[in-house]
Parts: structure tokens; C-alpha cells; sequence
């Protein structure tokens, strides 16, 4: 099964980005954009893994929670990867609760590494993926309108309490990936 490792965001949080969504499709550029009940923090993908690894992750995950008491998360700003000019991936980016996240993702990425799965070699950043470009049609347009969000950077219910990490299975289909969740991890509370 592909799997991954990621922070689930509350609903008013997707409906806000969905609604950003919204603004930025005006721009008609050629973007497959992430449904909004499938928008999430990702902490590690996984890639292929079959049960017995799943059984050993779900055991990772559980400790590394316990290692780490719920946080505030800001939404704060958007960007795209790997530059505007360059557009591939449209992300809202996180201020608040940026260094917990990436404390959670080292601990996750050291002890997973042992089971086989490698680590990234991108450096981990604390992001939300909103969309990728399928083409570059209308991309200048749609780089120019995150200009300009970003310039004054504003987004209802944009904070939110991190309180577990979830391991999701990804069925893919032809309409697009759809995730169900194998196992949460609650983090301590204070």
C-alpha cells in the first residue's frame, strides 16, 4: 500500500484554503489542485510498504507523540515550488509551530530510516500543498496572483491546534488520490 505520515488540518482550516483556492483558479492556469477534504501537513511519505512495516510504523508514530505535546499552527503565507518563476507546486507555508513540526518530522525520519525507507533529500519544509501545474498554460498569471496574496497575507481559521499524526493509506484513481486514515497518535496534552 503507499503511505504516508502527516498532520490533519480541521475542517474550517480546508474550507479557508478552499475558498484561496477559489481566488487562484480565476487565473485559469493549468493546475491539478488538491480536493479540499484531502488537504493535510505531510511529515513523510512512505511510498510502498506492506503490513508488518505498517505495524512497526504505527509503533514509531505512537512514540514519537508521546515525545511531543499539542501546538499551535499558523498558516502564514504561500509560495510555490521550487520558485514562483519556476511555478510547480502551489503550498500555504506555516510560522507558528514551524520548529515543532520539523522536530516531529526529524524523530519520524531517524527511526523509520531503520525499516529501509530512506530519507528525503529534500529538506523538510512545513507546508500545505494546495496544487501542482500540469502545464505551464496561464502559470505567470497564477505567479503573479500569489504575488499579491502574499504581499498581504490573510486566511480565516488560518490557526489550529496540532493534536495527533495520522498514518494515511493513498488509493490513486483516475479523479485523483483519495486518503484513509490507518492510525492516529494523539500528543500529549498539557
Amino acid at each position: 500500500m503507499r503511505a504516508f505520515i502527516a498532520i490533519e488540518l480541521p475542517q474550517e482550516t480546508k474550507l479557508a484554503l478552499a475558498k484561496l483556492v477559489e481566488e487562484l483558479k480565476k487565473t485559469n492556469a493549468d493546475i491539478k489542485w488538491v480536493a479540499p477534504e484531502s488537504l493535510h501537513l505531510t511529515l513523510k511519505f512512505l511510498g510502498d510498504i506492506d503490513d508488518s512495516q505498517a505495524e512497526t510504523i504505527t509503533t514509531i508514530i505512537e512514540n514519537v507523540a508521546n515525545n511531543h505535546t499539542s501546538y499551535p499552527v499558523k498558516i502564514s503565507s504561500m509560495g510555490a515550488f521550487p520558485k514562483l518563476s519556476l511555478l510547480k507546486v502551489v503550498w500555504a507555508g506555516i510560522d507558528t509551530g514551524a520548529e515543532e513540526t520539523k522536530q516531529i518530522f526529524k524523530e519520524l525520519e531517524e527511526k523509520i530510516e531503520k525499516l529501509g525507507i530512506p530519507k528525503d533529500e529534500r529538506p523538510f519544509s512545513t507546508h500545505i500543498t494546495l496544487g501542482r501545474t500540469r502545464s505551464p498554460s496561464n502559470r505567470q498569471l497564477l505567479a503573479k496572483e500569489i504575488k499579491k496574496i502574499t504581499e498581504d497575507f490573510k486566511l480565516d481559521n488560518a490557526e489550529f491546534q496540532v493534536k495527533k499524526i495520522t498514518l494515511f493509506k493513498s488509493i490513486l484513481s483516475s479523479s485523483g488520490p483519495t486518503y484513509e486514515v490507518l492510525k492516529t497518535a494523539s500528543l500529549k496534552t498539557t
